[in-house]
């Protein structure tokens, strides 16, 4: 028996609103929760296309094997980033003519199996086996509206299309339950004056994993990468290297999670929370450094400190839903901007009012060596007070730091994940 799907009637509308417009097709991404017994879908958002493919998709003749599987693929990606804990991209729709009706799946099914590799790759965890590993792909029929459902199953390269069952339901998610809670984290990462990358990550790897949570209400305080304690008669094989400087994560974080109200479970609800640390955090890095190299200024001189703001998450309602989805926001960002990113990305009318900034404070430094005792005593009111800068040459000349941060957000993926049921 294949899988249930239970959609929130707003997509369906959603659906039927769309218009082809002289297309061929029209794509998009469907966003929501599994779980062991059914799925559920809350969201549809089309994938805006390039403006070198409107004059091609207006032609009759075009076939859906020429869909963009790598503009697709990055929309996914995009997408993905703002989604809380609990919500996934769960697959992919398609509204054809008739005339299409039968040509879109095996484009389709590549483009499915090209997305989840892509949004794995990216994810700091990996899906348990008792998780549902089934991917779904709709196709609507412009003219008569028909629908057809199948599912892949993209852990397996060989998976044949499963029907499944799509049924509608009004409030599907107004009654979803959020969990909320502020993570204090405080990284310090070494970097190697000599293969940075790989050195960095063999000598994080066999570092001790322990970390000490405290909660009061919805706040959780998480140490990472703590030092390790040993006894008095155990030796160390612990290796000394010679290290050029330092990267340092301090601050706090919004983390926020959904989960279904249809008897949700205590682990789905921790597993939740978990990842939407994993990937805000993640994700924050990866935004700063794409921020750092666009902007960067030639020329320009290193420095032994440089202190960067990670950006601040922004939540925004789904109409009709308790479920927020978010985006990153710069000091220097306008809600305007923020505001037509989500429009781009979710196809949704978003108001400015309905933005939720999260207030925190969080920071990114990079040291050289001779600075580091400094900053290991250095006032806590200076960082949270830190310099808004552009690149400095050291991005270029020194681009182990980008993987020093990959290492020091997958070390703290690994600490979570110590931090079991």
């Amino acid at each position: 028996m294949g899988r249930t799907y239970i959609v929130e009637e707003s997509v369906g509308q959603y659906l039927s609103n769309i218009s082809l417009q002289g297309k061929a097709f029209v794509s998009g991404l469907l966003i929501g929760q599994c779980s062991s017994q059914k799925d559920y879908v809350i969201l549809a958002t089309r994938t805006p296309p390039k403006e070198e493919q409107n004059e091609n998709l207006k032609h009759p003749k075009a076939k859906l094997d020429n869909l963009d599987e790598e503009w697709a693929t990055e929309h996914a990606n995009q997408v993905s980033r703002m989604l809380p804990g609990g919500l996934l991209v769960l697959g992919v729709f398609i509204i054809t003519t008739l005339e299409l009706a039968n040509d879109f799946q095996n484009a389709l099914r590549r483009l499915i199996f090209a997305m989840e590799k892509s949004m794995n790759r990216k994810r700091l965890w990996n899906f348990t086996e008792e998780e549902i590993s089934e991917r779904v792909i709709l196709h609507v029929c412009s003219s008569t509206k028909k629908i057809s459902c199948r599912t892949y199953d993209v852990h397996d390269p060989k998976s044949s299309a499963r029907p499944a069952d799509w049924k509608y339901q009004s409030g599907l998610s107004t009654s979803w339950l959020s969990l909320d809670c502020t993570i204090h984290i405080d990284i310090h990462i070494p970097l190697s004056s000599t293969s940075v990358s790989y050195t960095l990550e063999k000598n994080t790897k066999k570092k001790s994993f322990r970390g000490n949570t405290q909660v009061t209400s919805h706040s959780f305080d998480v140490r990472v990468l703590t030092q390790l304690l040993l006894n008095s008669d155990h030796r160390s094989t612990a290796t000394v290297q010679i290290c050029s400087g330092s990267v340092n994560l301090k601050g706090s974080v919004k983390c926020r999670a959904y989960i279904h109200s249809n008897k949700p479970k205590v682990k789905d609800a921790m597993q939740a929370v978990k990842r939407d640390i994993l990937n805000t955090v993640a994700d924050r890095c990866e935004i700063l450094f794409e921020d750092l190299l666009l902007n960067e200024i030639p020329g320009k001189k290193d420095s032994e400190k440089e202190f960067y703001i990670l950006p601040h998450r922004v939540f925004v309602p789904i109409p009709g839903s308790t479920v927020k989805l978010c985006d990153y926001k710069f000091g220097d960002e306008s809600a305007e901007e923020i505001r037509d990113h989500f429009i781009e990305m979710l196809d949704h009318m978003v108001q400015i009012e309905d933005l939720e900034i999260a207030e925190e404070v969080n920071t990114a430094c990079m040291s050289s060596m001779n600075n580091e005792a400094s900053l290991e005593h250095k006032d806590d009111k200076q960082l949270e007070q830190p310099i808004k800068t552009t690149v400095m040459l050291k991005i270029r000349q020194n681009i182990g730091v980008i993987a020093a941060f990959a290492v020091a957000v997958l070390a703290a993926g690994i600490s979570f994940h110590y931090f079991s049921d």
